[in-house]
């Protein structure tokens, strides 16, 4: 590797993400996915869980990913970071979401969205700066609304259903 070459490796690793673009993470079945291959299209970002009183929110994702599917993703990061409240495979929790909720969207594997060992992902969105707000989740199923030019627009609480009028008017 020349000199060139080694700094841009080094500086690639040494910068920090600036855009939602920067990040990738791995999915449910174990495939890298790159925030990148959504450019151009909203994003709702959710993190869930499998046994909250919110994962009912579930079949209204998957409403809205069908609804909406050629101009929104929805992505679905399971976690299990309030409460215990998420099952503990990787396979468990998708079959779950299949038999229980015929999800078909985008789920990640199961990772942290707060804490010491947070996603890079999950540090970014709730660092940003947000017309919303800002801070560590609260719950399972808060959402982040990201815009088709990569920005995050709206951050919504747990109590926010999926199919409400606040997230699908900026669809």
């Amino acid at each position: 590797m020349n000199i060139i070459a080694s700094i841009m490796l080094w500086a690639s690793v040494m910068s920090p993400a600036t855009s939602i673009y920067d990040f990738s993470f791995t999915s449910i079945d174990g495939k890298e996915v790159k925030m990148s291959d959504f450019r151009g299209k909203n994003i709702l970002i959710v993190n869930t869980a499998s046994k909250c009183g919110f994962t009912k929110q579930y079949k209204d994702l998957q409403a809205l990913h069908e609804r909406y599917g050629n101009n929104l993703v929805i992505l679905g990061f399971p976690s299990d970071n309030f409460g215990g409240q998420e099952l503990d495979s990787n396979a468990e929790i998708q079959d779950f979401c299949e038999r229980n909720y015929g999800v078909t969207f985008l789920l990640s594997e199961k990772i942290n969205v707060k804490g010491e060992n947070i996603n890079p992902l999950f540090k970014f969105l709730t660092t940003e700066e947000n017309p919303d707000f800002t801070g560590d989740i609260n719950w399972n199923f808060e959402k982040f609304l990201i815009n088709k030019e990569g920005k995050l627009a709206h951050r919504y609480r747990s109590r926010t259903n999926p199919m409400d009028k606040a997230i699908v008017s900026n669809l």
